[in-house]
């Protein structure tokens, strides 16, 4: 298994930026793909962004293109998102999660996952 320690979290003003870490530690070896979710209040868990851990491709979710983006260390066994032009509904938890599984076109699914951190509060004042 492996274990995910997400950061950077805080209150931005809109219009204001944010990047967001995820440290894994454990089972790094076998973990394929990593993504990023957020869970506002009263809304269900939303798939942001996906990375590849071995050749970096990249998957969003149309709500946050061109605003947020993805991109790994695999030297430090870390992923980043980072958040642009922030608003205020953009105000969630956020949880980094790392999939184990290999050969599929994309990680976009909650189901796609196995391990998840336990989340940095994202606010954003308007």
């Amino acid at each position: 298994q492996v274990q995910l320690v997400e950061s950077g979290g805080g209150l931005v003003q809109a219009g204001g930026s944010l990047r967001l870490s995820c440290a894994a530690s454990g089972r790094i070896f076998s973990t394929y793909a990593m993504g990023w979710f957020r869970q506002a209040p009263g809304k269900e868990r939303e798939f942001l962004s996906s990375i590849t851990w071995s050749g970096g491709r990249t998957y969003y979710a149309d709500s946050v293109k061109g605003r947020f983006t993805i991109s790994r260390d695999n030297a430090k066994n870390t992923v980043y998102l980072q958040m642009n032009s922030l608003k205020a509904e953009d105000t969630a938890i956020y949880y980094c999660a790392a999939s184990n599984l290999w050969g599929r076109s994309r990680w976009d699914r909650r189901s796609d996952f196995g391990s998840w951190g336990q989340g940095t509060q994202v606010s954003v004042s308007s």
